[in-house]
């Protein structure tokens, strides 16, 4: 989860239509509420809106019941077309919401008029049918700011230049075309990568071109990539003895369908989707296509479709004989738990939602057989049956991305997407809980309003692990990366990199052994001797941004869905000394 795909008619029916007037009487809109385009509106809205809102509750973007009632078609439309116009017309209520959110979505020009109508349809029939009124703006009293708290992100004489590398094929045809979101390089260290793209394709990289090793969307039944964020096939990871096995691991989601799960909850919650493990194993490990047989290891409902299971690795680097090597972990977000007012399924070692999971995939001790519980995992001991030993780390809201400081014992380092005000780098310790969701960031949060955030006091202090580093939505408003450089780029060496999913800030940490310093940096980038940004190469404002590293070859590289562009970093270097 982080925010925004199409919030697409969202922070855009938010921002507009909470601009006026709040009395139901006044009702401008016209879009129609013929059943048949109800109906439409429905599906359109679970495709494109459903991961950042819904009627009546605050969500990542703003609830939308009511909005229909106080905004025509006319001005709801020509948000969706430009909101950032809008916003920048000085428009009172779009710039609160935007100071509240954080973010400004991209213009959705690419939906059709009849599409938009239809959205509107169901938003205003489900307004009428449940009398939702219109979202008000409030500040609650002791409420802090968190730019006010956290220093701001240093700019730096650190600058990179960048070569296009791989520029991967439409999946959709609509934006984004591509949802590229991880890479791995092969366990031979030959230099071919492989990139997923979240709408189910798996490609290999060789010699610069990209070619499907696996398409996983004909071979799952109620395999599903949609709507947007985090859905789809999530990640993957090559066992590290690969080439002997040939076994890789996937995760992606389904629709529910009534399919019992590892992991489900009260029946009087709804389940949105499944996610899913599972275990492909190649006939020929030499082989450019994936051909073999796949079997299921884990399946867990979740009540949204945000904050799924977008990061599963190996520890890289190590030896056989090393307690970790083999050993999978799993980044599992808390499913939008918190904000679907189900905080009490998350936060809690007895549910593996909002957790970091560590499993033997070669093992077969687990309570569905599939599977082995390491015996040095922390809650192995439990006696509570309830308890889900497989967890190594609890207490995270989206840990979207996490990787090793190989040459710094092996830390293992959490990015953390935050609500609404922080964004958190994670050193990750066994058995520790991160806070969510009482903590965001080193403050408390409220419970009745998640978007406000308290200073605690040494009374309220806890139990909880606080961040290495942080960085407000000043900044940033949803946290990617990183790795920690090790190469021939001299300058990067010892530096944790990553940067923000959104706006495509680069930044960088200082990564010595001490952890001394949590200051964030910010790297540029150059372009034929001139400051660019990845906004800029991309031509867009939400960049969907990642950083990969090939910890064989020492390579970098940086992958951006709106353009579907993979591109190296080729130098790196102070700008003192050009």
């Amino acid at each position: 989860m982080f925010r925004h795909s199409l919030y697409s008619t969202l922070v855009v029916v938010g921002c507009l239509g909470l601009s006026g007037h709040y009395a139901l009487a006044q009702t401008t809109a016209s879009s129609s509420t013929d059943a048949a385009q109800v109906a439409r509106g429905e599906t359109l809205f679970s495709t494109y809106c459903s991961s950042c809102h819904n009627m009546q509750d605050d969500g990542m973007g703003p609830r939308l019941g009511g909005v229909t009632h106080v905004r025509s078609d006319q001005e709801l439309t020509a948000f969706i077309r430009n909101p950032e116009k809008v916003i920048k017309s000085g428009n009172k209520r779009a710039v609160g919401l935007h100071e509240r959110y954080k973010t400004i979505m991209p213009p959705f020009d690419f939906l059709k008029a009849e599409e938009v109508d239809a959205i509107l349809a169901y938003i205003k029939n489900e307004t009428q049918i449940h009398k939702i009124q219109p979202l008000q703006l409030t500040a609650e009293a002791n409420a802090v700011s968190s730019e006010k708290l956290i220093a701001p992100v240093k700019k730096s004489p650190l600058r990179i230049e960048l070569e296009p590398f791989v520029k991967f094929p439409h999946s959709s045809d609509k934006p984004p075309h591509t949802r590229i979101a991880n890479m791995r390089a092969h366990p031979s260290g030959d230099g071919t990568l492989y990139v997923n793209d979240q709408n189910g394709l798996i490609y290999r990289i060789h010699n610069g071109q990209p070619a499907v090793f696996l398409d996983i969307r004909n071979q799952i039944e109620g395999f599903i990539n949609t709507p947007g964020l985090a859905t789809g096939l999530g990640s993957f990871a090559f066992h590290p003895d690969y080439l002997k096995n040939g076994l890789i691991y996937i995760t992606h989601t389904e629709a529910y369908t009534g399919k019992p799960a590892d992991y489900e909850y009260d029946k009087s919650i709804k389940v949105a989707m499944q996610w899913v493990l599972s275990e492909w194993k190649m006939k020929d490990v030499k082989s450019p296509v994936f051909e073999g047989d796949r079997r299921e290891m884990l399946r867990i409902n979740v009540p949204s479709q945000v904050h799924g299971v977008q990061d599963i690795k190996f520890a890289p680097g190590l030896k056989k004989g090393d307690a970790d090597y083999g050993k999978l972990y799993i980044g599992i977000g808390d499913g939008g738990t918190t904000i679907g007012r189900h905080p009490e399924l998350a936060h809690t070692i007895k549910s593996p939602l909002g957790t970091i999971i560590r499993i033997d995939p070669l093992g077969r001790n687990s309570r569905n057989g599939k599977y082995g519980i390491p015996a040095d995992n922390p809650f192995v001991k439990e006696a509570d049956a309830g308890v889900w030993k497989e967890i190594w780390a609890y207490g995270f809201r989206n840990p979207h991305r996490f990787a090793w400081a190989t040459d710094h014992g092996h830390k293992l380092i959490a990015t953390e997407v935050g609500e609404g005000n922080v964004e958190e780098v994670n050193i990750i310790e066994k058995g520790a809980d991160y806070g969510w969701n009482i903590r965001e960031g080193n403050f408390r949060i409220s419970a009745s309003d998640l978007k406000n955030v308290y200073e605690v006091s040494e009374a309220e202090v806890g139990p909880y692990r606080a961040p290495f580093a942080q960085y407000s939505h000043a900044d940033g408003s949803a946290i990617s990366g990183g790795y920690v450089y090790k190469g021939d780029l001299k300058v990067l060496n010892d530096k944790f990199l990553f940067g923000d999913i959104y706006n495509g800030r680069l930044f960088y940490l200082k990564f010595d052994k001490k952890l001394s310093t949590p200051t964030i940096y910010e790297l540029e980038i150059v372009e034929n001797g001139a400051k660019t940004d990845l906004r800029k190469l991309t031509n867009t404002q939400r960049v969907d941004m990642r950083i990969e590293y090939d910890y064989n070859t020492r390579q970098l590289y940086i992958l951006t869905k709106n353009d579907g562009m993979m591109r190296r970093v080729t130098k790196a270097y102070l700008e003192k000394e050009q």
